[in-house]
């Protein structure tokens, strides 16, 4: 089990950045990284991934693990693994993508959805897969595919609140994906960094048992 896997699986949530202006992203990941949420991702469709990505690493890169995105393809992957990108999540399964993530040390969690593709991404060599969209799919589902395929590691992403996440956990998801009901936009370019804490700390505190 490589050392991010490892730290997915024990952090459990991984706070997802989507057209975050580079002006306000610092701040708000610092308000996550207060509030206990330590795993976050910037999506390559945002303005200037790479450049936020360089900065998190600088910044934060000795409290969180900074990954990209929304890496649709090889040369998307190569962008994101250049600024520093320690994970790659995708919403499709790329094989090349997760052999060039293994050739150079970044963890790669695809997105799949049937059990064929699930399979199949393990086969590629990826150590986790990305179950999406699980808003549409929803927590029975993914209790339904885990118990044929337990042996292999599973974020469920999409759909998950402070009300279900505990089901997404108990159905055998290692870990979830959160966006907009974890990362407020709107309160992140007001600079209520507070809010984004106070939520923070609720997720965090949810994927740990303790609510």
């Amino acid at each position: 089990m490589s050392e991010m896997l490892e730290r997915l699986q024990r952090e459990k949530i991984v706070a997802i950045f989507r057209g975050i202006g580079q002006d306000h992203a610092d701040a708000a990941a610092g308000a996550l990284i207060e509030g206990g949420i330590t795993m976050m991702e910037v999506t390559m469709n945002t303005a200037g991934a790479t450049r936020i990505i360089d900065s998190w690493r600088t910044r934060f890169g000795e409290q969180a693990a900074i990954g990209a995105g929304t890496v649709l393809d090889m040369g998307m992957a190569v962008e994101a693994i250049d600024a520093g990108a320690q994970f790659l999540i995708s919403p499709n399964l790329d094989e090349g993508v997760v052999a060039l993530g293994a050739s150079r040390g970044v963890s790669v969690w695809p997105g799949v959805m049937t059990p064929t593709e699930i399979v199949r991404a393990w086969s590629a060599g990826a150590e986790a897969v990305k179950v999406f969209p699980m808003g549409t799919l929803g927590w029975k589902y993914l209790a339904e595919i885990r118990a044929p395929l337990d042996q292999i590691p599973m974020i469920a992403t999409g759909g998950v609140d402070l009300d279900n996440i505990g089901d997404y956990f108990r159905a055998g998801a290692c870990a979830v994906g959160m966006g907009s009901k974890l990362v407020n936009l709107e309160w992140a370019r007001e600079g209520k960094l507070d809010q984004l804490r106070e939520r923070a700390a609720a997720f965090a505190a949810a994927a740990r048992g303790r609510r």
